[in-house]
């Protein structure tokens, strides 16, 4: 895929080394987050997510704003979330309707969309955070597996102040990355979170220099992919998300057990082979080529 020939209207896609960036790319509205931004995102992971040539996934924004939150102007027009103010949806709707078009465009948070095609993605996804991060912009980067932050960046989880709930899956990814008395607190203080406050909290893995955040962010995304198998890695990103929540550990075992006996077969294989040599390995099976029980939460 030619990721940097494609007319992207809200982000900017390149691609370097199997590493895709993904910029958000409204720097003169501070990066905010819009409708037609979501639907670029959704399809810019999703196809990551198919595409060999992709390794891994940098996310970031572009000047000195990583996302001011949902794109609140007047001239947004209609509802700014690009919600159907005439439905009125319910749970068995949602239960039984959620991939109904009417549902999809005009009730699903578009958030949550974008985070769900990452939570998807067959590819380790790294935020590069490079300043304030508020609303959407905050909980966007929660579906990221690893967070690097700028020195001045801050983070604000600030729905209640202007009258809703948080949204992108953050109910259930901010509890689990910071816990859930910390999530309460900021969700319901709305307090802007300094970069320093979240690598205590673990919100953020570093607080990198404005010089060095991409190079850390290529050099971790690097780390992630080099001689490493992409069909493993991508089981692994999958397992760690998925089995976690399972009831029990038994239900983890079958699936783990499934993951090793098929990828011993192929990559598995060189591996062990490449490490008696005491040679580099040679992994062969793209993260297209998943073994048949994926995805098995289906």
């Amino acid at each position: 895929m030619s990721w940097s020939t494609i007319d992207w209207q809200d982000i900017r896609c390149a691609e370097s080394e199997g590493i895709l960036t993904i910029t958000l790319s409204r720097v003169k509205r501070l990066n905010a987050f819009t409708v037609t931004m979501a639907s670029e995102l959704i399809e810019a992971f999703t196809a990551a997510s198919e595409d060999d040539t992709v390794k891994a996934v940098i996310l970031t924004g572009e000047g000195s704003t990583f996302c001011a939150g949902m794109e609140l102007a007047p001239e947004a027009g209609g509802n700014v979330f690009g919600l159907d103010e005439e439905m009125r949806p319910t749970l068995q709707d949602m239960n039984n309707r959620l991939d109904d078009p009417e549902i999809i465009a005009g009730v699903r948070d578009t958030g949550g969309r974008v985070t769900l095609a990452m939570f998807d993605c067959k590819k380790p996804i790294i935020a590069a955070i490079n300043g304030v991060a508020v609303g959407v912009g905050a909980t966007l980067t929660l579906a990221c597996d690893i967070r690097l932050a700028a020195t001045q960046a801050k983070f604000g989880f600030v729905f209640g102040k202007i009258g809703i709930v948080p949204d992108a899956c953050s109910s259930w990814f901010l509890p689990r990355v910071v816990g859930l008395p910390k999530a309460l607190e900021w969700t319901m203080s709305g307090v802007l979170v300094s970069a320093s406050d979240a690598i205590e909290a673990g919100l953020i893995k570093e607080i990198c220099g404005d010089d060095q955040l991409m190079q850390r962010a290529f050099a971790i995304a690097h780390a992630y992919t080099n001689k490493r198998s992409p069909v493993s890695v991508a089981l692994i990103r999958q397992m760690m998300y998925r089995n976690s929540a399972l009831a029990h550990p038994l239900e983890a075992h079958k699936i783990e057990s499934l993951g090793i006996f098929y990828t011993s077969l192929s990559d598995g294989k060189e591996g062990v082979s490449s490490f008696l040599q005491r040679r580099e390995p040679d992994f062969r099976d793209p993260a297209s080529a998943m073994p048949d029980f994926y995805p098995w939460w289906n």
